[in-house]
């Protein structure tokens, strides 16, 4: 049985039930998933109805989501399954949710950059209240784990001389610029579920992903490789309004989900970085691979003098150091050429289906 209608999903769906984890821990289980619209959250509902649809794992899948037309439209191809559940509601409220909550899975989080300067209530409000909100779920209904998507924006400005970054180097930024709303959001809910871990015993986990790219990401999201994947896609060249130096660790969908389910299935630590090293690139090279995924179209890379005076970035390289996930068996499969070809693959067949 197919899961999803894209194949390219499908594909990512298959390497990730592919990989030697104890999935049968999750036999039988409530998953709710929040932000369940979005990227990666997606794929782990698609995961997780994948594993019955593999398995007969015998999940139910609560997908919690505030936008609920958007939802419908992105989540189509699970909407009428009965292990599937759609949830419409602000992550910020009090939920109520009947029956039992084994595992929450939080990803709600307003992650497109722009948001982060137009809403920035809005941004913190689903990172501190929604974690407030899950966990005291979690203490009700008992449940057996909460994990936490958080992000590379945690650890603050940092040495120029640092390439990777390692669960515990810390550096500081300007907590009263609103800008801050995010990262300061992520810290914050991080420290929340290490006190419900402390307090009430929730065993609690957080996976922080360095720049992931894939099916699922919106061309219009802001980030640069959602940019270069709408060029891309239309066919204009990339135009980059710097030099391109900055350095980033990038990671392919489908081995970033993959990640999060080595954490909260074979995890002692709390947080784990999830990020391919093989993908630390800079952004111009990042944009000279995605003008060669489609070589025919004979799109180039060009750039202006202009400075991108919306970037929000404290440290020109900001890699993950993924060791410690690695050590769990943890190895990235999907490399840029391959992940970026993917990617174009299926917005275009999505481009394709939406005309």
């Amino acid at each position: 049985m197919t899961t999803v209608s894209s194949p390219v999903v499908a594909r990512d769906l298959v390497e990730i039930l592919d990989r030697d984890l104890p999935w049968g821990e999750l036999s039988g289980s409530t998953v709710l998933v929040t932000g369940a619209s979005g990227m990666l959250p997606s794929y782990v509902v698609y995961t997780l109805l994948a594993l019955n649809d593999r398995h007969g794992a015998g999940i139910t899948v609560h997908g919690l989501v505030r936008n609920e037309e958007k939802a419908r439209r992105l989540l189509a191809d699970v909407l009428d399954r009965p292990d599937f559940h759609l949830v419409v509601q602000d992550v910020s409220a009090p939920l109520e949710l009947p029956g039992p909550v084994d595992y929450v899975i939080h990803g709600a989080s307003a992650a497109r950059p722009a948001l982060h300067g137009s809403q920035p209530v809005l941004t913190i409000k689903a990172n501190l209240l929604g974690t407030f909100n899950l966990l005291d779920l979690c203490v009700e209904k008992a449940s057996r784990g909460f994990l936490l998507m958080s992000s590379a924006e945690v650890y603050g400005a940092q040495d120029p001389e640092t390439e990777l970054i390692d669960e515990q180097s810390y550096g500081g930024f300007d907590i009263l610029n609103p800008r801050a709303c995010y990262a300061e959001g992520k810290r914050a809910a991080e420290t929340i579920g290490a006190t419900y871990q402390a307090q009430y015993g929730i065993r609690s986990h957080v996976v922080r992903f360095g720049h992931v790219y894939g099916p699922g990401m919106a061309l219009d999201d802001g980030r640069v490789q959602a940019d270069f994947a709408a060029n891309v896609v239309a066919g204009k060249d990339i135009v980059l309004n710097s030099d391109g130096s900055g350095v980033r660790t990038y990671t392919y969908v489908a081995d970033a989900i993959a990640g999060l389910f080595y954490a909260l299935l074979r995890g002692d630590e709390t947080a784990y970085n999830v990020a391919d090293p093989a993908g630390l690139v800079s952004i111009r090279r990042l944009a000279e691979l995605f003008t060669e995924v489609r070589p025919e179209r004979g799109q180039q890379l060009r750039f202006t003098n202009e400075a991108d005076a919306r970037a929000y970035s404290m440290s020109k390289k900001q890699g993950l150091d993924s060791a410690r996930l690695a050590a769990l068996g943890w190895s990235a499969v999907v490399d840029l050429p391959t992940g970026l070809d993917r990617m174009v693959t299926h917005l275009e067949s999505t481009v394709a289906g939406d005309a």
